[in-house]
């Protein structure tokens, strides 16, 4: 089968490196790509959203899946727009409905939904610019810090975490007034949730599911989770405090009752959900500490916890992917990796502010970096790296081309290992602004 994976980032090369390793890819396309999945097939010069050329594509190449990365073109309905068309019906796509998709177009949406289905969420309102004295008066009767969240997708800068009230009204106004245009027309307000936070995927078929690796983030850009956010400075799996007593929580409260309110709502999935979640740290509304609650959803794989989750699945991808999108993925088998993975993100100078494109990188081709799909069976020796800001120039060298530019994933036998190997990795690769956090999963060992 030819396969069409849509994407360019860290996200799209770990899942194109695990494509690639099965036996059923004939050819794997990759539209636009990056320096790095030309690896494990070919680049096609077609950008996410452009979804007439797709269409022609998959009709020229005999495509028959699609797998979409990002969120944009599943919240701009690419599945309706497929399955919408009569030469192309027969393909498969991996992703949800544009209905569905409002589960993380709509962060209004995504609440109604929580609170429709009895999922354990934040206390929130939503307001646009005509109830902001209400939105003021709602924010009075929440404890600081006060979180408000653009409804709309916003390049995941849409949420602003502020220490005072004085701010949080403030903020509030410009937000309302365009900060991030029309995704800010409506706000959520909520009750800010304090505690640990994990990564959770499901895969669906819009009926039976499979919970794939825990991983935990790390979006802040210093150790010791200092400094702005980013898009995610490395992760790590398994995670310890996602233990059996907390997963278990997390299936009967979270994840039975998103794919049965999925259903009941008439809304059309089969692809991957993304739960962030919070192990609260204290007692709030009906719900203790050490209990789980969602912080958001999304209707994709998290970037770069893909980086550390696609790894640790040992089973065939496609023939997971077929059991999506077939309605029988109860019949098929995920099996992961026992060893610990760490990724572990190199970034562009001044990242996540202004940095600089085009500088070459060097030591990719060293020999602890396994070439192509071969997994690495001594995880004391290789690693594998996920290209994600990533181009080659007019000479043919490999250059940075956005703020997150690689990553480095590693096994180990445990945490400790895994980040150490990574850690060698980050040092032999070499950029002009290279920057990498050193501390990824060290926070975890008290839960160890």
């Amino acid at each position: 089968m030819n396969l069409l994976l849509l994407g360019s980032g860290g996200r799209e090369c770990a899942i194109a490196w695990k494509l690639a390793q099965s036996p059923k890819c004939e050819q794997l396309y990759i539209a636009p790509g990056n320096a790095g999945t030309s690896a494990y097939g070919q680049n096609v010069p077609i950008k996410v959203g452009e979804f007439d050329k797709i269409a022609d594509f998959c009709l020229q190449h005999q495509i028959g899946m699609i797998v979409v990365g990002p969120e944009d073109p599943l919240v701009n309905g690419i599945y309706d727009y497929i399955k919408g068309n009569e030469r192309l019906a027969g393909i498969r796509v991996i992703g949800p409905s544009k209905a569905a998709a409002q589960l993380e177009g709509s962060k209004d949406f995504a609440k109604g939904f929580m609170s429709r289905h009895q999922i354990p969420t934040a206390r929130y309102r939503s307001f646009n610019a005509e109830q902001y004295d209400e939105a003021c008066r709602f924010l009075e009767e929440l404890q600081a810090p006060y979180v408000l969240k653009a409804d709309g997708l916003a390049a995941g800068k849409g949420v602003l975490i502020l220490p005072t009230l004085d701010e949080a009204r403030r903020e509030l106004r410009l937000m309302l007034d365009g900060m991030f245009g029309a995704a800010s027309a409506t706000v959520v307000i909520e009750e800010f949730l304090s505690g640990i936070e994990c990564s959770v995927f499901v895969l669906t078929d819009g009926q039976h599911y499979k919970i794939l690796p825990v991983a935990k983030d790390y979006k802040r850009i210093g150790e010791g989770d200092t400094g702005p956010n980013t898009g995610g400075m490395g992760n790590c799996s398994p995670v310890p405090f996602a233990d059996d007593e907390f997963m278990q929580k997390v299936e009967e409260r979270i994840v039975r009752p998103t794919i049965a309110g999925l259903q009941q709502e008439g809304l059309r999935y089969q692809g991957f959900i993304f739960l962030g979640l919070i192990r609260i740290d204290r007692d709030i509304q009906q719900y203790h500490a050490g209990d789980p609650m969602v912080i958001e959803y999304n209707v994709r794989m998290g970037d770069p916890e893909t980086e550390v989750v696609m790894p640790r699945i040992q089973s065939d991808l496609v023939t997971l992917l077929e059991g999506v999108a077939d309605g029988n993925l109860d019949t098929k088998t995920l099996e992961v990796d026992p060893r610990a993975a760490v990724t572990v993100m190199l970034v562009s100078g001044g990242y996540p502010g202004s940095y600089a494109k085009g500088k070459v990188m060097t030591g990719l081709d060293h020999e602890l970096f396994t070439q192509g799909t071969v997994a690495p069976a001594d995880s004391a020796r290789h690693s594998i790296l996920f290209h994600a800001g990533t181009a080659r120039n007019d000479a043919g060298q490999v250059v940075t081309a956005g703020g997150r530019v690689i990553a480095v994933t590693s096994y180990g036998s445990d945490r400790a290992a895994a980040l150490a190997q990574s850690m060698r990795g980050a040092q032999l690769i070499e950029f002009e602004g290279k920057y990498y956090r050193r501390d990824i999963g060290q926070d975890l060992a008290a839960w160890d």
